[in-house]
C-alpha cells in the first residue's frame, strides 16, 4: 500500500494490487476509520465515501486536484515498474 502524501491527518494511497484489468488512476484517502475512493481519471471525482462529510469530501477532493499531477506522475511510476 504504498502512501502518497498525507495532510491534515489523511492518508492518500494506493493498494497495491489495483484489480486485473488495473482500474484508471485513482486515489484512496484514509483518516482514523473515514475511508474514501476518489477517481482521477477522466478527472478528480469521488467514487464512495465511508464516514466523511460533504464539506471534507469536498476539501479532499481540492486538495486531491491541487496533487492530480504528482498523484498521476507517482501511479504511473508505481504501477509501470
Amino acid at each position: 500500500m504504498p502512501k502518497i502524501f498525507e495532510l491534515n491527518g489523511y492518508k492518500f494511497f494506493f493498494f497495491s494490487n489495483e484489480g486485473i484489468p488495473r482500474e484508471p488512476c485513482h486515489i484512496h484517502v484514509r483518516k482514523g476509520e473515514q475511508l474514501a475512493k476518489f477517481w482521477i481519471d477522466p478527472a478528480v471525482r469521488l467514487d464512495f465515501s465511508w464516514g466523511i462529510n460533504p464539506g471534507e469530501l469536498n476539501r479532499l477532493e481540492e486538495i486531491i486536484e491541487q496533487h492530480e499531477e504528482m498523484i498521476r506522475r507517482k501511479w504511473d511510476e508505481y504501477f509501470s515498474s
